[in-house]
């Protein structure tokens, strides 16, 4: 443990525990600091927060089965994240990801959810999953990789995105900071960012909206349209002993 939890590390996991006033609450930055550092959270990890934290490792491993941003199974470069939930798998996210399974499985046989195709950590690899509502309907079917957004997806221009990923290149996203890859997510996730304003910028600075997003507050605008006013109305009395 002490090999892969090195000092910096050590370090690292005081600094969060001291953002909080009970240290059980640092655990979930915690664990994204053990991804950061192995790509995935091991039992190693699952101890390391464990024994920094105070908590049972069946504690910390509750938390981590639980939450699907924390992968037991050492993650890719790049985590794609296609969205299968209603509104995405009708609009075309379940051909989006059969495509993508099928593609980066080559030439063996499709990819499963949370499988890897590279080897994991190293340039290109690419991990893929299903996930839930990505809380972008307006602009489905969509996926993500490392947590940043790629909307009105086409299983074709999914397959071009991967492509570009396994080359090294890195796409922009159509919201959200630029892309960089799973760990150093994972680190920013942990809170820890570059202390020179310039590189932080560098980081995050992206566009955050939509037109789509934004349409009905533009047409509210545009044609003066004001939420009604509530009546003035006498509340009811809810203190005790009033009637």
């Amino acid at each position: 443990m002490t090999e892969v939890f090195g000092p910096d590390i050590v370090d690292k996991a005081q600094q969060i525990i001291e953002r909080y006033p009970e240290s059980r609450s640092a655990l979930l930055p915690m664990l994204h600091l053990v991804q950061a550092v192995e790509g995935h959270v091991s039992q190693a990890g699952i101890e390391f927060c464990a024994t920094r934290l105070d908590l049972a490792t069946a504690e910390v491993t509750a938390v981590v089965t639980f939450y699907t941003m924390y992968k037991r199974k050492p993650c890719g470069e790049h985590l794609v994240s296609v969205c299968t939930n209603t509104m995405c798998a009708m609009l075309g996210g379940d051909a989006i990801y059969a495509r993508l399974r099928e593609h980066l499985g080559k030439p063996k046989k499709p990819l499963g959810h949370e499988e890897t195709a590279g080897t994991p950590g190293e340039p290109g690899s690419i991990t893929i999953e299903h996930a839930e509502c990505l809380a972008a309907c307006d602009l489905g079917p969509v996926l993500q990789v490392n947590y940043e957004f790629y909307d009105n997806q086409t299983p074709e221009s999914a397959v071009e995105l991967v492509d570009a990923l396994r080359r090294g290149e890195k796409p922009a996203p159509t919201r959200g900071a630029p892309l960089s890859d799973w760990r150093a997510v994972s680190m920013e996730l942990a809170g820890f960012y570059p202390d020179d304003e310039a590189e932080f910028r560098s980081l995050v600075d992206g566009p955050s909206a939509a037109v789509e997003t934004l349409r009905g507050a533009q047409l509210a605008a545009d044609r003066a349209w004001t939420a009604p006013t509530m009546p003035d109305a006498e509340l009811p009395a809810v203190e005790a002993g009033k009637k």
